[in-house]
């Protein structure tokens, strides 16, 4: 129960890695507010978690925009009393190189790195009262390597990485730790978008992505949310500014 008496927001908490952490953090003892566009898939996780036992409320938000990245810390405050740890999973997957339209452009960075920032900007202003608190944004190794066709995708990472390192300067202050988890490739619905781009099979695609990693394969959802529960517990109490690669090695070679 390394969350005991924690409450969490995770955005984009209904899919993929969102999904997973959500989970594990009611797992581990955290009363979980679950960040999504998707009301559909937000309300499901919300409810499998109760339905083990945890508490957990949904909370319908578009991250880039300032309302309603204001209503996820109001939300999560008004049914908790409290916000001690945000992980800041939601994402655009724009994949686009120099063809990248100005809406490719405007839709990455108001999802991916001002939503962020603004998400982050109200969770802030509830962890204060609450003495403090824990960050977690998701990066990627697209902010480390080339990769063909990324550049929308690949900016937008980076941009998040640097981010999490001026966070972590500015909030040190008022006792808040802010981490970046980088994963690389993870099988989630974003894998299927790979998909349909490269014209493969599902098992092509694990076969051909798999041959990139020292482990030989691609990641889980939970393999990822197991480091981005490290560095959200007191356990990385001396852990602030830095990323921790979730890659099977990728990033070694």
């Amino acid at each position: 129960m390394r969350l005991k008496d924690k409450v969490a927001v995770v955005t984009g908490g209904g899919h993929g890695i969102g999904e997973a952490t959500s989970l594990l953090f009611a797992e581990e003892g955290a009363r979980v507010a679950v960040a999504d566009i998707d009301r559909e898939a937000g309300e499901s996780v919300a409810a499998a978690i109760r339905k083990r036992g945890g508490e957990a409320v949904f909370v319908a938000a578009d991250v880039s925009t300032e309302k309603d990245a204001e209503q996820i810390a109001v939300e999560t405050v008004r049914a908790f009393g409290q916000l001690n740890i945000l992980v800041n999973n939601a994402a655009a997957f724009i994949l686009k190189g120099l063809d990248a339209s100005p809406e490719d452009w405007q839709k990455s960075l108001s999802i991916n790195v001002i939503g962020t920032a603004l998400v982050t900007r109200y969770a802030v202003e509830a962890m204060k009262h609450a003495g403090g608190g824990a960050i977690v944004n998701l990066g990627s190794i697209s902010g480390f390597v080339a990769q063909p066709e990324f550049i929308t995708y690949s900016a937008t990472k980076a941009a998040l990485i640097q981010m999490t390192r001026n966070m972590a300067l500015d909030l040190a202050p008022l006792n808040i730790r802010v981490n970046c988890v980088c994963p690389g490739t993870i099988m989630t619905q974003a894998i299927h978008h790979h998909m349909e781009l490269d014209g493969r099979t599902l098992e092509e695609f694990k076969v051909a992505e798999g041959t990139k990693y020292i482990l030989g394969r691609i990641g889980q959802p939970r393999e990822v949310a197991y480091a981005v529960l490290f560095l959200a517990s007191d356990e990385a109490s001396f852990i602030t500014g830095t990323h921790l690669m979730v890659d099977g090695g990728y990033t070694a070679l």
